[in-house]
């Protein structure tokens, strides 16, 4: 903990990354018993990454969608991360291992310290269920268009979950977690 940071000065952040696009998910959907459902399927490759971070005791959340994973992409989701922790705060971000999220080149601001989570154990970050919540309601069973459809409906996706209220809370939220 850097100096002069008290654990009352502490919130305790998620964050992960995940790859949406045109290889996207079919999931179940309601039809009239006995009749066959259609469902899109592409077969283009074009896709993008949301690295998404949330804060589940103060609701707050943070966002970049970009055409590639990688330290530059961490870097700027670290900056953004940096404006939405409160002045005073400071943010503990719980991360995996990938290689981008632990590099010797990140600038890791003075308002925030990352947390490696331990090897293999993805079910401890509760980031991978907004993945899950955002295909489920609004990106399954849907045919983009192109890169820029992809921005705008992952966009869309991401807002509506974090505009709608409890829901972070309800989502990422985990009794170890209390700070």
């Amino acid at each position: 903990m850097p100096n002069g940071i008290t654990f009352d000065m502490v919130d305790l952040w998620v964050q992960d990354e995940a790859r949406f696009g045109q290889q996207g998910k079919t999931t179940r959907m309601w039809y009239k018993k006995g009749s066959r459902p259609r469902a899109i399927k592409q077969l283009q490759f074009t896709n993008a990454y949301l690295f998404g971070a949330v804060c589940p005791s103060k609701d707050l959340s943070a966002a970049i969608i970009v055409p590639y994973v990688g330290i530059v992409a961490m870097q700027e989701h670290l900056n953004e991360i940096s404006k939405q922790v409160p002045p005073g705060r400071h943010a503990v971000i719980i991360v995996d291992r990938a290689a981008w999220h632990m590099g010797k080149n990140l600038d890791i601001p003075k308002n925030i310290s990352l947390l490696p989570q331990p090897p293999y154990s993805p079910e401890l970050n509760s980031c991978e269920q907004i993945w899950q919540y955002l295909r489920e309601h609004y990106l399954s069973n849907v045919s983009f268009s192109g890169y820029e459809d992809i921005l705008n409906r992952v966009s869309k996706a991401w807002n509506k979950f974090v505009n709608s209220p409890g829901r972070i809370k309800s989502l990422c939220s985990r009794s170890w977690m209390v700070c």
